[in-house]
């Protein structure tokens, strides 16, 4: 596995495949804003793409494969593009030592877990990304997210707990509808005996973890990491003692929170107001 320490400095896929575009426009004659108008796209879209940013699209590598006369080049490359690629270059290392974990313990403040989403309610939290997703961007990352669910199927049977902030249970992302089939779906995976889920009340004056979202893992080969995300920014610690402080603050929350079975009748009764 990547080092986490290492994980801004890697060259990925989307790299490559933008050089490959940009070499590409060049021996056509155009400039990215030419290229950008005849895709009709921003020529942000076009740079983003270049500098390996953003990735390039299915779709869209076969529209400039006809446009640049390049032969299926594009398209190629891009269905080539390993599995773990297809995540942001941020979340890339965090994703492959989540499917190794042995165990995973999550706090989040605003949203549902990846792990634990459905599928309408993954697609509206992308929706809501801003700068906008492009439509077909969206769906990829629905598609990845609900990949990564496959943890929960694995054996041996990884053990995980989650901690979720009350507000995420009112907080109607992509509807009503959504949200209430979004807490029977977490009302079902409370089931399962190696899934632990707390809520954490609203009410509460005090907070263990008021800086925001963390997830803790221990890999397979008994490592133990923190994965810190923030707004447009995120990363790994392996740091031992670093480490330690988020386990104690995780701590903290577990004895802050509901019970799993307050929690568990908290849902219930959401579940039974309609």
């Amino acid at each position: 596995m990547a080092n986490p320490k290492q994980n801004r400095k890697r060259v990925t896929a989307w790299h490559v495949i933008g050089v490959q575009v940009a070499t590409f426009r060049r021996a056509a004659g155009l400039t990215q804003s030419a290229l950008a108008d005849m895709c009709r796209v921003s020529e942000d879209t076009i740079a983003s793409i270049e500098q390996g940013r953003r990735p390039l699209q299915l779709d869209f590598a076969i529209l400039l494969d006809r446009l640049l006369e390049t032969k299926g080049a594009l398209q190629v490359a891009v269905e080539k593009v390993p599995e773990k690629e297809r995540f942001p270059l941020f979340v890339q290392d965090y994703v492959e030592y989540e499917q190794d974990a042995v165990s995973l313990h999550s706090y989040e403040n605003q949203l549902m877990p990846g792990l634990l989403q459905t599928e309408n309610y993954a697609r509206a939290v992308f929706k809501s990304s801003y700068p906008p997703l492009e439509p077909e961007e969206v769906e990829e990352r629905v598609k990845n997210r609900m990949q990564r669910q496959s943890l929960l199927e694995r054996k041996p049977r990884p053990m995980l707990s989650f901690l979720l902030e009350e507000v995420i249970l009112h907080r109607p992302i992509g509807g009503p509808r959504t949200l209430r089939e979004q807490i029977k779906r977490l009302r079902e995976i409370t089931e399962r005996p190696f899934v632990t889920i707390q809520i954490m009340p609203t009410n509460r004056q005090t907070h263990a973890a008021l800086d925001g979202p963390m997830v803790l893992l221990e890999t397979s080969g008994h490592d133990q990491l923190a994965y810190i995300e923030g707004q447009r920014v995120s990363f790994l610690v392996d740091d031992a003692e670093e480490v330690s402080v988020f386990q104690q603050k995780c701590g903290m929350l577990r004895s802050q929170a509901h019970s799993p079975e307050e929690s568990i009748c908290l849902m219930d009764d959401l579940l039974g107001e309609t």
